[in-house]
């Protein structure tokens, strides 16, 4: 309030961020993705929107690695100053099976974060039958121990260099992976195999 009327302040770092979120996907494309085809010549990664927005502003964008670049790539993302993304925020994975136009069965998904620059970024690494297999993002971000378990759970994907791959929300015992699109949606008999737990018999 200033001699009886208010006045709106905005902080100079508001208004870069601002400016920032407004013309987003040109932002992207030149601090993260342009710097990553001279530092990786061989790699195609296919640059394109997450999803097609009206707003172009508002589109964020995702580029694809295959797997024997991963690491290389995802330490360049996360150390390089224009990138900087400190934060794994999520990692999961898709089953393309008889999607439309898909040439590749799984997609691993990777969504960064940068909290200094304020930007994100999606990788998509993409693996198939019969052995589908990424590295370990875990020496990078820590936070992906227990992402990468779900998705060898639910999914089958493995982890190679991951430092305990064991199954998370399903037991040792169990053979198949629930989220793969060929799991029947009852299950395979797990259900009559083991003993239902009731209020009465726990």
């Amino acid at each position: 309030m200033v001699n009886g009327r208010q006045v709106a302040i905005r902080s100079p770092r508001l208004a870069v961020y601002g400016a920032v979120r407004r013309s987003g996907s040109r932002i992207l494309e030149s601090a993260v993705v342009s710097c990553l085809q001279p530092s990786f010549p061989g790699v195609d990664f296919a640059p394109a929107p997450l999803l097609e927005m009206r707003e172009r502003s508002h589109e964020q964008w995702c580029v694809r690695v295959p797997p024997a670049r991963l690491l290389e790539v995802m330490r360049f993302l996360r150390d390089d100053p224009r990138c900087a993304f400190e934060q794994l925020c999520d990692l999961t994975c898709i089953d393309y099976l008889n999607f439309p136009k898909a040439t590749d069965r799984y997609g691993v998904i990777y969504s960064l974060l940068s909290l200094s620059r304020e930007h994100r970024l999606w990788v998509k690494c993409f693996v198939n039958e019969p052995n589908p297999e990424v590295p370990s993002v875990v020496s990078i971000w820590n936070g992906a121990v227990w992402l990468e378990r779900e998705v060898w759970d639910m999914f089958g994907v493995r982890f190679t260099g991951h430092p305990d791959l064991r199954r998370i929300l399903t037991w040792e015992g169990f053979k198949a992976h629930p989220l793969r699109k060929d799991y029947p949606l009852r299950g395979r008999g797990e259900r009559e195999d083991f003993e239902r737990i009731t209020r009465e018999s726990a």
